[in-house]
């Protein structure tokens, strides 16, 4: 079984088609997916999403593009909303320095809310970082000193510094589509180097499709050509690949429920 541990599909791009996308996954051999919160309050559509799929699952979470919007969500109204169920996660949030579409010191304000919900909770905060890997490696430095927290650096595709500071602060690096591209080899490269413990693989989805699908919309059930780039990249099986990814899920994710047919 695959897992895609980040994908959208609270967004427009699958509106007229999700209950088809979900089951594609199923075919495809993905047997959950993480759909993430970009914003607090649209979180009503995120959670009902994950409600009426047994296989879906939500985060809770301001992206950073959105961090000047939502200063008025405390790290109390996160740990709150992340009492319901089907929330596994907090986030997305982070930096984003390539777009700047928030000013830096909201977005900083908004993660370092973030990391208290996550720390106060125990659940995995999934970080969003491009372009700004000397500032989220110092407050990740600085956060964690005040206290651990789980986190993964989702869509990774910064410096492979950063990949370090994460795995020794105890966090994940998860690849996306941007992995199996073809000027991707530095990224490759750095992959190569991550303990396989502490992999995880996704979509983003509907962004970032893997090859053969690059161009077009992204889908959960793309995973598996990431999975399979990923397997190539370490010298082992896509087989052992999914078992990988997916036990480093379920210990990271530990709200889940793991399916029965999932394994030990």
């Amino acid at each position: 079984m695959l897992v895609d541990s980040h994908c959208h599909l609270d967004f427009p791009d699958f509106a007229e088609e999700r209950e088809d996308v979900v089951a594609r996954a199923h075919a495809a051999g993905v047997g959950l997916m993480v759909t993430i919160s970009t914003r607090v309050k649209r979180f009503d559509e995120v959670r009902a999403i994950a409600e009426a799929h047994d296989s879906v699952w939500c985060s809770v979470g301001t992206h950073p593009h959105n961090a000047a919007e939502e200063l008025d969500v405390s790290t109390a109204d996160l740990v709150r909303l992340s009492a319901h169920p089907k929330v596994v996660a907090i986030g997305e949030a982070g930096l984003d320095y390539f777009y700047d579409r928030s000013p830096r010191e909201a977005q900083a304000e908004g993660f370092r809310r973030h990391i208290a919900a996550a720390r106060e909770t125990g659940l995995p905060l999934v970080i969003h970082s491009r372009d700004a890997d000397d500032d989220m490696a110092a407050i990740l430095e600085e956060e964690t000193g005040k206290g651990a927290f789980p986190f993964i650096l989702h869509c990774f595709s910064s410096g492979r510094a950063l990949a370090e500071t994460g795995v020794r602060l105890g966090g994940h690096v998860s690849f996306s589509g941007i992995l199996t591209f073809r000027k991707s080899t530095e990224l490759r490269e750095i992959a190569a180097g991550i303990p396989r413990d502490r992999l995880l693989v996704e979509t983003d989805a509907p962004y970032l499709a893997p090859m053969p699908h690059r161009g077009k919309r992204n889908e959960p059930a793309f995973v598996a050509n990431t999975a399979a780039v990923l397997a190539e990249t370490l010298g082992t099986s896509p087989d052992e690949i999914a078992r990988q990814t997916s036990e480093n899920f379920f210990g990271l994710f530990k709200k889940v429920v793991r399916p029965v047919d999932a394994g030990a």
